[in-house]
């Protein structure tokens, strides 16, 4: 049947009932259906799949290039070294690795600051800090640089100050954009700081806007937390190339200061991507993967780092070796 023509009625004959109302509306999307159907596509060409190592099998994986990781920048005595905890990746343990991280160092005898990026001000929760009582925030540090000592918080940890994070951050991105120096806010906001400090840590927002822009221009490095799950090798390359740019233009300085395997489970698919990113990343992962844990989950819930809420847990001990590792690294001898 040729659907671009209509029947046309022999003469004489009489003409057909009228249909009820509802039939005009069915009428109608029988007309649109046609009109699909009569309509022309332009031709999408077909995405070429992946071809295999040697026997260019349609749907095997094309191997990876291996990254090229900004080199990790010399320590500075006398000084805090600036790290940016950072993934545009949304749920991949960044807060969660700061808090614990920052408190095993400053449990050790490091002086460490904390500062909050994140709107959301889960920082402040985790340390037990009531954000409602807090009378200033990250968003005087970026916009009154001279206040900057009177942004700091004391919390249960001894030798651990936090700069707290809360819903006054939305919105800061469309103050600053018109500001001279945008990118460089923070950078000026921490410079008081960091004499009294040996380790400043960012817990940046999930994406790479101006805020996440302004961490890697104050930072000397950054650290990456990844889960062992698809796409990681993508996100961290994704990420890598914003580490280049900051660094080329705004920040040389800025090197990668280790990769941080999250939230891994013993099952086939994690472990092969752990292999991978050990295979791409090399000494830039920092071992031990930190392993799935409900006491990571109820330490926040409770408002204190794993260190004090379950020690002996999987979640505290991965926590500590990582701590261990990255303040050798960091040259944080103390303990």
């Amino acid at each position: 049947m040729d659907l671009g023509r209509r029947a046309v009625r022999p003469p004489g004959l009489p003409s057909p009932p009228k249909p009820p109302e509802d039939a005009w509306v069915l009428m109608g999307e029988r007309e649109r259906s046609l009109a699909v159907a009569e309509a022309e596509f332009e031709e999408v060409p077909i995405a070429p799949r992946g071809v295999g190592r040697n026997d260019g099998q349609p749907g095997a994986a094309k191997p990876r290039e291996p990254l090229t990781l900004p080199p990790m920048a010399p320590l500075t005595l006398g000084r805090a070294r600036v790290v940016a905890v950072m993934n545009q990746k949304g749920g991949v343990g960044k807060t969660t690795t700061v808090i614990n991280l920052a408190a095993a160092l400053a449990q050790a005898g490091s002086r460490v600051l904390i500062v909050d990026l994140d709107a959301q001000g889960n920082c402040a929760t985790g340390l037990g800090i009531r954000k409602a009582d807090v009378e200033r925030s990250t968003r005087d540090l970026l916009l009154q640089p001279e206040v900057a000592g009177a942004c700091r918080y004391a919390t249960s940890i001894e030798n651990l100050h936090l700069v707290v994070g809360d819903r006054r951050l939305v919105g800061i991105e469309d103050v600053l954009v018109s500001e001279l120096g945008r990118e460089s806010r923070l950078a000026e906001g921490l410079e008081p700081l960091l004499p009294h400090y040996d380790l400043v840590l960012i817990d940046t927002p999930p994406n790479l806007g101006l805020l996440a822009v302004n961490a890697m221009c104050a930072a000397d490095g950054v650290v990456i937390p990844v889960q062992t799950e698809y796409f990681a090798l993508e996100g961290i390359a994704m990420l890598l190339r914003t580490v280049e740019q900051v660094r080329l233009r705004l920040n040389p300085r800025l090197g990668v200061d280790g990769v941080l395997m999250t939230m891994h489970a013993p099952t086939l698919l994690n472990n092969q991507i752990a292999g991978q990113l050990r295979e791409h990343l090399g000494n830039a992962v920092v071992e031990p993967p930190i392993r799935r844990n409900i006491r990571l989950a109820e330490a926040t819930s409770e408002g204190e780092p794993i260190h004090v809420h379950a020690p002996r847990s999987n979640g505290g001990q991965d926590h500590l070796r990582i701590a261990q590792a990255l303040g050798r690294r960091w040259g944080l001898s103390k303990g």
